[in-house]
């Protein structure tokens, strides 16, 4: 009888202890956030990746009462932030940007040795924005539309070079897309982020650049580069002289990429949906559509179950094109 009550006693106290840390873990989900949140961009400062994510945490940060904190950790195409990223406590305190080359592309160069996991190791909270790409030129090289510029490139393979936010990225995929699409020969560079590619393309170092247009269309829209297409369904309204991939008839190419928000694995729900609303209210402010406009993105604020689907469906994609294409790491 006393090893009953013993053994009663035992699952009471333990039924009460996880009653206990349950409560703990609601407790501090409602009160959610209590001081700042770290925000990961796995690029460098000035890409994409970065303008897009510096703009919406920090109208987010209105919303949750505490300063979203950007920290930009570049490198090995982002797959040094998405790693520190995907092992911080799942506490929300700690979150990062998912791009196509975080979660797709560079999963797909790198099956065996990638640091992280990127359907098993993040819990998805929403799709900040779609975005079109471009691939523009130095204003020197010897072209003034896109027929002309496939035309110079097939005169002369392997003379030109273009540069792109890093081996491996989803732009060196689009470089190497571009390549197999038109028949063309160019040479890779990469580069740590767009912000040093597109310096470089602007200081007629590389001669062409494939890019994220918000990173890149300050210096279209000034003439030190030309752009000459874009992957966006339809023209941009800021650049309306410039064709989409699929007027220039490559639609295979016509592509636009995609930021979003994540956190670790194992993240409370409660933690994910009052981030994932706070997101949405600022895709919803004019001025951040107005802004994300003109830089050539619109705004998404899905779900998270529907930006989880999102990223699973790019990185089947990633995975076929570069087993069909054997495109490796260098």
């Amino acid at each position: 009888m006393n090893k009953i009550r013993t053994l009663v006693t035992a699952v009471s106290i333990a039924v009460g202890g996880f009653a206990a840390v349950a409560g703990s873990v609601a407790h501090a989900a409602e009160n959610f956030p209590t001081r700042p949140i770290r925000v990961i961009v796995p690029f460098a400062p000035g890409g994409s990746t970065d303008i897009i994510a510096r703009l919406v945490t920090q109208r987010m940060s209105q919303e949750l009462g505490q300063p979203l904190v950007v920290e930009n950790k570049g490198g090995a195409g982002g797959a040094i932030g998405a790693a520190e990223a995907a092992k911080a406590d799942p506490d929300g305190y700690t979150l990062s940007i998912a791009t196509v080359s975080t979660m797709a592309v560079n999963p797909a160069c790198r099956p065996n040795d990638l640091p992280y996991d990127p359907i098993k190791d993040f819990a998805p909270i929403t799709n900040f924005a779609n975005t079109a790409n471009v691939v523009s030129i130095n204003p020197k090289f010897p072209a003034n539309n896109f027929k002309e510029f496939l035309e110079e490139l097939k005169k002369n393979p392997g003379k030109y070079s273009y540069g792109s936010s890093g081996t491996c990225g989803v732009l060196h995929l689009m470089g190497e897309s571009f390549k197999m699409a038109t028949g063309t020969d160019i040479v890779h560079i990469p580069y740590k982020g767009s912000g040093p590619a597109v310096a470089d393309a602007v200081g007629g170092q590389i001669g062409i650049l494939f890019d994220n247009l918000p990173s890149s269309i300050a210096q279209i829209q000034a003439g030190k580069l030309k752009a000459m297409a874009v992957a966006w369904p339809e023209r941009v309204g800021t650049l309306k002289d410039v064709p989409t991939f699929a007027e220039a008839g490559f639609p295979v190419l016509n592509q636009p990429v995609w930021y979003g928000l994540l956190a670790p694995a194992k993240t409370p729900k409660a933690v994910v949906d009052k981030l994932r609303d706070a997101a949405v209210v600022a895709l919803k402010d004019p001025k951040v559509i107005k802004i994300l406009d003109e830089q050539g993105s619109a705004p998404s604020g899905n779900t998270p179950e529907e930006f989880a689907k999102e990223i699973q469906t790019q990185y089947d994609w990633a995975r076929d094109v570069v087993k069909k294409q054997n495109i490796k790491l260098d």
